[in-house]
Parts: C-alpha cells; structure tokens; sequence
C-alpha cells in the first residue's frame, strides 16, 4: 500500500463508480469534496480524508481507512472506508422517504392509450363527417 493515491482511482477501487473514467467525471462535475473542498480527479488521498460524495438523490459521507489501486471483491473495498453515523442515519431516512412515497405513474391522468382507446379512437375518425368529399 502506498501513502497517497488519485481520488479518481481511489473511488474505482472502493467501488462507488464502475469505472474510473465514470469517476473522474463524476469528480469533474463536482459531486465530490474531500475534507469540505471541491476535488479535482487528481487529487492525491491520505488516510483519514473525508470524501462528501452525490450519487443520484443519496450524500454518502466517508473517511478513507485504506489506499489500493486495485479493484478487488466488495468485501475488500468495503475495508477501505468507514461511512459516518450521519450518513448512515441519511442515506436510511431517504430510503424510507422513497419507500413511502407515492408511485410516478399515478400521477399521469391520461397516458398512453389501452388496445380498446385505440380502437375507439380509430371508429371515431372512420364515422366522422367530412365536408370536404364524397357526398
């Protein structure tokens, strides 16, 4: 293990981001700080960093305990951080808030058309008046 590591490769190895180029854009876009500032992909980590990183609608809060380049088993890139109580107690809050909240769909009145809508709507223009032929 070595002392320092990119932030970028850090993240890919402790599987928060399938790749590190997803990483590193992620980094560029600012959805990560580390020790309360805005990171650059190359920033080098030391143990005991913090990392404040935006994933989706979830802020995970977490503080370096291991340095590895390499991607390895979940279990072993779990050992490379430790998420705070905050963030823990955060991240089940919003699971539950999402739990409990109502389905998108139901909030759509008129959405894509049934296999009967569809029949109705083509009896209604087959019978329809025209005035602009035939007759």
């Amino acid at each position: 293990m070595s002392e320092k590591l990119r932030l970028d490769k850090w993240l890919w190895a402790a599987r928060f981001y399938k790749t590190r180029s997803l990483a590193a854009e992620e980094v560029g876009k600012g959805r990560v700080q580390v020790n309360g500032q805005d990171a650059k992909p190359a920033r080098e980590l030391k143990l005991d960093d913090t990392i404040v990183m935006r994933q989706g609608l979830v802020t995970r809060t977490v503080v370096v305990r291991g340095l590895s380049g390499m991607r390895g088993p979940a279990p072993v890139a779990q050992q490379m951080y430790e998420e705070t109580a905050e963030s823990l107690h955060l991240r089940a809050l919003a699971a539950e808030q999402r739990r409990f909240a109502g389905e998108p769909a139901h909030s759509i009145e008129h959405g894509r058309p049934t296999k009967r809508d569809r029949r109705d709507i083509q009896k209604a223009w087959n019978n329809r008046w025209s005035a602009s032929s035939d007759s």
